[in-house]
């Protein structure tokens, strides 16, 4: 998978209002709506139903759910092995189950990645050290099969 094309269609999603549970581009998607709108577009079907989930989505149990999904579905990378494309899985706290995504746009000092955020919707946001620090695993699409 090229990445220029994951960032042009992450890009494409830019102003969709965040919708919890939705993913569809310009009328609403949260941070695995993105994800999977954009799989959508450059892989066609989903490979699976996403599991539900809710804004504490495995904290009570610790499980890191959304990880093993991507696990799954996608390639693991190196963290420190960047790529514009790279699909980004960030813990919100140090202690916290990993659970917030995007995709990587830009790479190098002022690298900066594409996610939907409660209260802003999808945006282009920098990978500012605040946000690298949380950065729990860095992922690639898989290649196109057909």
């Amino acid at each position: 998978m090229r990445g220029a094309d994951v960032v042009a269609e992450a890009r494409a999603w830019i102003g969709t209002p965040y919708v919890h549970q939705a993913s569809t581009r310009g009328a609403g998607a949260d941070c695995l709506g993105l994800l999977r709108g954009v799989w959508r577009a450059l892989l066609g079907p989903e490979p699976a139903d996403p599991p539900a989930y809710t804004p504490d989505w495995s904290e009570p149990s610790g499980e890191e759910r959304l990880m093993e999904a991507c696990d799954r579905w996608l390639c693991r990378k190196p963290l420190a092995s960047e790529a514009e494309g790279d699909v980004l899985l960030f813990r919100m706290r140090a202690d916290a189950v990993a659970k917030h995504l995007g995709i990587l746009v830009r790479t190098g000092p002022d690298a900066g990645f594409v996610h939907a955020y409660c209260g802003h919707g999808v945006v282009e946001s920098p990978l500012s050290q605040p946000w690298a620090c949380r950065l729990a695993a860095r992922y690639a699409f898989p290649e196109r099969t057909d």
